[in-house]
């Protein structure tokens, strides 16, 4: 059974005075505290649903405090987020809402995702997607978003980058160099500036950029998004994305 000693003084004050008065649970003494714990058991056991309510309103400032410090971090980083010239911009580049995709190219939760991503962009002309290498589950996870950015260091446009995305996201099997090398060649890129872009210091830089932001906004797995002042964990559906672009939009779930 789970103590109550935090709750003794104001429920002491209340039980024996009728109205709330400071009081320490030092001061009380060893009989006092054990008829206290009696009243609140009792208590508690004939209202169990101040238990829910009391959950529920913790839960609930939680969330505000969890919202309140994304929402800080995506002040304090928003170039960086944004606008940083390390991420791949697709979709519209002057959008009035900018979808930010942080992903891994082994995860399988992020395969579905860029199905939602895709679907978005398509039905949303206003949207401004900017893709982020986040290669957290593995080695070969590392290499592919080696590659990936060593990819969008020669292609401005995001075209083929878009090409290359889908191709070694949907494909089978674990994404590694080998992969991400073969799915480069198979869209067209220069593979000896290719080559020659890995071993750069920007290939590094990029991916360190990518984790101290997540870090600050305190994600831990991918798909993770940022939307607006809106730090997203997960894949959580198309619909739920849609929703939060129009909050960032209009301040609605629906403009």
């Amino acid at each position: 059974m789970p103590s109550f000693r935090l709750l003794i003084p104001a429920l002491f004050a209340v039980a024996l005075c009728g109205a709330p008065m400071p009081a320490s649970a030092q001061s009380f003494t060893d009989t006092q505290r054990g008829d206290i714990e009696t009243i609140v058991r009792n208590y508690l056991i004939a209202h169990p649903e101040v238990l829910e309510e009391a959950m529920a309103e913790l839960s609930k400032r939680q969330s505000a405090a969890e919202t309140a410090k994304h929402e800080a971090a995506v002040a304090n980083n928003s170039d960086a987020i944004f606008n940083s010239p390390r991420g791949v911009t697709v979709g519209n580049k002057d959008g009035d809402v900018t979808f930010v995709e942080f992903f891994d190219y082994n995860c399988g939760y992020c395969k579905r995702a860029m199905a939602d991503m895709m679907e978005l962009m398509k039905a949303d002309p206003k949207l401004k997607v900017v893709l982020k290498e986040f290669p957290v589950l593995s080695a070969g996870s590392v290499e592919a978003a080696q590659v990936a950015v060593a990819v969008r260091m020669q292609d401005p446009t995001g075209k083929k980058y878009l090409d290359f995305h889908q191709k070694l996201l949907s494909g089978r099997g674990a994404a590694d160099k080998a992969r991400a090398m073969a799915v480069a060649k198979e869209v067209g890129l220069d593979m000896a500036k290719l080559e020659k872009d890995l071993a750069s210091a920007e290939v590094r830089n990029t991916l360190e950029e990518n984790f101290k932001l997540a870090e600050a906004m305190g994600m831990n797995g991918t798909p993770s998004y940022v939307i607006g002042k809106q730090v997203v964990i997960g894949a959580v559906g198309v619909e739920n994305l849609r929703e939060k672009i129009s909050n960032a939009r209009c301040g609605k779930a629906t403009c």
